[in-house]
């Protein structure tokens, strides 16, 4: 008996812990979409929770629900025949008790407990979410005033979970006690009708005892559906969270290529919406621009100027319209670095990278006497988010990305915001050298970007106010009008 409760564990657990992985694989790479992975990064703390609650509760499904289902009919099933071989009508009797018995406490239960499990998973993300909010924005929270108000949000939060938990608690105490009585009136019926037997002299001293036996342990399957009825609205709950996003077919790319040689790409009337926006963030837009170009995208924060370059990166589908382009590098405002080896950061650039490659985009990016000064040079680790590097330095490693990879397009969205005036003058430098013979699109405020640029284009309210050239007027009269360097 232990060693096949063991070696059922084993089993289960292995492949159920083989399905989650794949699971969330499945599902990693779906919210990795660019659409998707934009919306949930305004709402990191959910994303984390699909990857990690929800995921852990399907696996409740299987182990606490379809194995211990499964495993409780067949045990009653065969209980039921080997009594049948004592009484045929004992046999029957305790098969349909147990089955209904057995199954029906447990479904009450679930029913009972649907409701509060929900309540309970949505309370339990909801304290999690704003304690992560009180981590991060505690200096804000307290400069506002709100620090109070959010600590009481979160006690109230804390307090509906505590009683979620305790009707939980109740109810499974419940069934518990229900299928304890069952058991209980089993055993007592299978007593009696054996004693009635041996009495009689129909059966012996052996057979009674093997049937009192199987009366004792008749239940114990049943046992184990007693947490997954239970955990039934949080499994069903976190089913339905992640079932469409398994079910939505993989993400396209909508862009198309381009067949005109000396064109880089081309938009034509394309607009973009995001949701919940009241309009639309880029309207009917159409550009076109040749190889080699280098072009600055100017205007007001919220003008469009980044959903401009998403949308030519292929991180917004238009709604409407074509997107034509060629292959593209994108170097985003937010420096985004890995907690991995320098070698690994690079690596996602252009994973067919060599030493050679990397030391390269290295030494363009201004690192290459940063990582010859290492001890493990490239196999240098670097903490979350890049701890370990200054903000000039990580600006550096991401521009080293951009270099290694082999794109005839650059598109930088601000690329030195965040670095004082001597790296940022550094940077543009930097990328002016490495930039011949590529189109580059920059998306900026400040004059010193601009100025690389020998067209600029202007966007107001997701429209194009103005495009000039290096060789007019209006061009100048854009350029002082931008942030001074």
């Amino acid at each position: 008996r232990t060693a096949s409760r063991y070696g059922e564990r084993l089993a289960t657990h292995d492949a159920t812990l083989r399905v989650l992985a794949r699971l969330r694989e499945d599902l990693f790479r779906g919210w990795a979409t660019p659409e998707t992975a934009r919306n949930l990064s305004m709402q990191p703390s959910r994303l984390l929770f699909r990857l990690t609650m929800d995921v852990d509760a399907l696996d409740s499904l299987y182990l606490r629900l379809v194995v211990p289902v499964l495993a409780s009919a067949g045990a009653a099933v065969a209980v039921a025949v080997a009594l049948a071989f004592v009484q045929p009508a004992l046999g029957l009797v305790v098969g349909v008790v147990l089955l209904a018995g057995g199954l029906g406490i447990p479904l009450v239960a679930a029913m009972r407990a649907k409701g509060v499990a929900r309540r309970r998973a949505r309370a339990l993300e909801s304290l999690r979410s704003r304690a992560i909010d009180l981590v991060r924005g505690q200096v804000d929270l307290a400069m506002s005033n709100r620090l109070g108000a959010h600590l009481r949000l979160m006690a109230a939060t804390d307090q509906s979970l505590a009683t979620a938990d305790r009707e939980l608690n109740r109810i499974e105490s419940d069934a518990g006690l229900g299928l304890g009585i069952l058991g209980a009136a089993i055993l007592a019926s299978v007593l009696v009708a054996v004693a009635f037997l041996a009495e009689r002299g129909t059966i012996g001293a052996p057979v009674a005892t093997f049937a009192v036996l199987l009366a004792l342990a008749a239940l114990e399957p049943f046992g184990a559906l007693r947490r997954g009825a239970i955990e039934f609205g949080r499994t069903l709950l976190a089913a339905q969270r992640l079932g469409p996003r398994l079910a939505e077919p993989p993400h396209t790319d909508t862009r198309e290529s381009v067949e005109d040689d000396d064109l880089a790409f081309r938009i034509d009337h394309a607009e973009v919406r995001l949701s919940g926006a009241s309009r639309p963030i880029l309207q009917k837009v159409s550009l076109k621009a040749a190889l080699g170009e280098h072009i600055a995208i100017i205007g007001p924060s919220g003008a469009g100027k980044s959903t401009l370059l998403s949308l030519l990166a292929g991180e917004l589908s238009p709604a409407c319209g074509k997107v034509a382009t060629r292959k593209v590098g994108l170097l985003t405002q937010r420096t985004e670095l890995f907690r991995d080896s320098l070698r690994g950061n690079l690596l996602t650039a252009n994973p067919s990278a060599n030493d050679t490659m990397m030391l390269d985009a290295l030494n363009s990016a201004g690192l290459g006497s940063l990582v010859t000064s290492l001890p493990r040079g490239l196999d240098t680790m670097l903490g979350e988010g890049g701890t370990g590097l200054s903000a000039g330095q990580a600006r550096r490693l991401a521009l080293a990305r951009l270099f290694l990879r082999d794109a005839p397009i650059w598109l930088l969205d601000e690329p030195t915001e965040g670095v004082d005036g001597d790296t940022a003058r550094d940077v543009i430098e930097r990328i002016g050298a490495r930039a011949a013979g590529r189109t580059v699109v920059i998306a900026t405020h400040i004059r010193r970007e601009a100025e690389i640029a020998n067209r600029l284009i202007e966007l107001k309210a997701g429209r194009v106010e103005a495009d000039r050239k290096q060789d007019s007027v209006e061009y100048g009269v854009l350029v002082n009008r931008l942030r001074p360097n």
